[in-house]
């Protein structure tokens, strides 16, 4: 097949021919048709992620259909159309048994801790745990999105975030993640505002029905206080800073929620929170990592009737061939919008 692949961190991808990848016991090969260009393959290819051995290829977020399944499958075959959480669970662990895939004690994830879907060809271990139906009305393009931005701000706007109708949801970093939770957030019922750097992310913010936009070069928490009333009732920091974190949690009203999605690697040292706010506001602060394949379905229901519209975010496709020189473009912020690879 063909593989985008690096040997060392930070050096310009290649193009290149290699070994097809077989599927394992329990597991499925697929064929990718698309597979996202996302912040956390540039964090890996520049190396701040430790679980990547060299030589790599990057891709983690993919949708396509199932060329071969390997022994002890049931349920699925060649041809499904499919999708997988970035997140691959062994199934068998007590977070896995708990229905906490997306925490899972022995979790595998394409594209870090095994080659992912820059490439013709990438496996999805533990396909029952992990596999996602897709229906014919889904198009390839607006699926591989699914599998880690928009699923991961669905359950970090509605899981984690627990977003009610009214409720003012503030919005730090609308790249990918952060536009798919605009656009969530408003589908809830909730006015979203949305903090950006980029006039791009924030007019697509606007398009996705964000009630207000701020500039995060400006004094941008007094600038949310202000807008909803003394602060938002949620708050999502969707890029991963000390500085989209910090404005989080003080741009919160009292007994507000941050909700930390955004990767914050281990080189960039461990981010200050803080905490008088969270002990005086009575505030909580929690996580959200992806969302685990039985989730799904709630999820696919409202993009099938057109509720949620995940294919709006993508805003440019190139070829496999094309996604070297796109990885390392990152280095400067990535484009607004979803940028979707098409082997």
């Amino acid at each position: 097949m063909r593989a985008v692949i690096y040997d060392r961190f930070g050096e310009l991808p290649e193009l290149r021919d290699v070994r097809d990848p077989e599927p394992p016991e329990g597991g499925v090969v697929v064929a990718v048709r698309a597979t996202g260009l996302c912040r956390s393959d540039w964090h890996g290819w520049r190396g701040h992620d430790t679980d990547i051995r060299l030589p790599h290829v990057p891709g983690h977020e993919f949708a396509g259909e199932i060329a071969a399944v390997g022994a002890g499958v049931r349920g699925w075959r060649a041809g499904d159309r499919v999708t997988a959480p970035f997140v691959c669970a062994c199934g068998t662990c007590p977070a896995c048994l708990a229905g906490d895939q997306q925490v899972c004690h022995r979790q595998e994830q394409p594209g870090f801790t095994y080659w992912g879907s820059f490439a013709e060809l990438v496996v999805v271990p533990h396909a029952e745990t992990n596999l996602v139906r897709l229906s014919d009305g889904i198009g390839f393009a607006a699926a591989a999105t699914l599998g880690c931005r928009f699923a991961t701000a669905f359950r970090a706007v509605v899981t984690q975030g627990r977003v009610r109708p009214g409720e003012w949801v503030a919005v730090h970093g609308c790249g990918g993640v952060g536009l798919s939770a605009v656009m969530i957030a408003v589908s809830a019922g909730a006015r979203v505002v949305a903090v950006d750097v980029s006039a791009g992310a924030l007019a697509l913010a606007r398009r996705f029905g964000a009630t207000a936009t701020v500039d995060a070069t400006t004094p941008a928490v007094a600038a949310v206080r202000e807008i909803t009333g003394g602060g938002a009732h949620v708050s999502l920091d969707a890029l991963g800073s000390q500085v989209t974190l910090t404005a989080s949690i003080e741009g919160l009203r009292r007994r507000g929620r941050h909700v930390q999605v955004g990767l914050l690697p281990a080189v960039t040292g461990r981010p200050a929170v803080p905490m008088e706010l969270v002990v005086a506001h009575e505030l909580e602060i929690l996580g959200s990592h992806g969302m685990p394949a039985h989730a799904y379905p709630e999820m696919l229901s409202l993009v099938e009737t057109g509720a949620l519209r995940p294919g709006e975010l993508v805003t440019g496709e190139l070829a496999l061939a094309g996604a070297p020189a796109a990885l390392a473009a990152m280095d400067g912020g990535a484009p607004a919008g979803v940028q979707v690879i098409v082997p």
